[in-house]
């Protein structure tokens, strides 16, 4: 089997990804209470106590907050950068292990994973990069904007996973204080999906086979303005399978160098 990635659910209510291998399988984020996160792996059945280990994106709740259930209740081994451990209230030495951006990550024989750093909200968060058999796969989610690193390290993917949190009118329009709105859309906040379009812009081609745009917010976006708003800008240059992930997963499974995703059957 090739390293397929499922989205357990992506949204301000909970964030997690599965990657999983023939040897390995690990979570990315883990912002589900443990009676969620063993709800939606028994869809896949799996059981908790089969995954490896779990990698922290950066402290918010919504990514962070089953981590440490996780860690009690299964044992299983909890990945953050220091900022991310000790913000979560976890001891950097005795309940973490510790990466650093830009340091690879071996997990079992034949998964390697590679902290980005992203702007997002003055914490000190990462995206991932997945490394399988020579191929790799994006799952980049709570970034304001982009740098030519992040460009450099997604270009050459042949899966991404990436935020299109947000539609500038839906959010300027809508209900929310104009603090948050600010915080919402400056650089270190959120994507939206014309800058998500732009960013896939720079990094796709004939080489990217599936796209999943993800932590989409329920009040000031909807997937088909997500969808179309992104295929306007990459039409010409990505041929793959476009799919949506919701906070209601997980719903597909992505394998790597596959164009179509299989859904789950429930």
């Amino acid at each position: 089997m090739t390293l397929s990635i499922t989205h357990l659910g992506t949204g301000s209510k909970g964030n997690a990804t599965l990657l999983a291998t023939d040897e390995t399988k690990i979570l990315l984020d883990c912002g589900f209470s443990g009676r969620q996160l063993e709800k939606r792996l028994a869809l896949l059945e799996i059981c908790p106590s089969e995954i490896d280990a779990i990698l922290i994106s950066h402290h918010h709740s919504d990514h962070s907050k089953g981590a440490t259930i996780a860690q009690r209740r299964w044992d299983i081994p909890v990945f953050a950068n220091f900022e991310t451990c000790a913000r979560m209230g976890m001891d950097p030495v005795n309940e973490c292990k510790l990466f650093e951006s830009l340091e690879r990550i071996n997990l079992g024989g034949d998964l390697s994973i590679l902290p980005v750093s992203v702007n997002h909200d003055r914490s000190d968060n990462v995206g991932f990069i997945a490394s399988h058999r020579g191929e790799r796969a994006a799952v980049v989610t709570d970034l304001g904007s982009w740098n030519d690193e992040l460009i450099r390290y997604m270009s050459d993917c042949v899966h991404i996973s990436i935020e299109a949190n947000y539609d500038s009118e839906r959010l300027w329009e809508g209900p929310y204080p104009s603090q948050l709105k600010q915080r919402i859309s400056g650089r270190g906040g959120h994507l939206s999906n014309r800058q998500t379009a732009e960013l896939l812009a720079n990094v796709v081609g004939s080489h990217t086979r599936s796209i999943v745009l993800t932590h989409l917010s329920e009040q000031n976006n909807a997937p088909h303005m997500a969808e179309s708003e992104v295929l306007l800008e990459i039409d010409d240059l990505f041929s793959g399978d476009l799919s949506i992930s919701t906070q209601e997963g997980p719903d597909f499974s992505h394998y790597l160098g596959q164009s179509e995703s299989e859904k789950i059957v429930i």
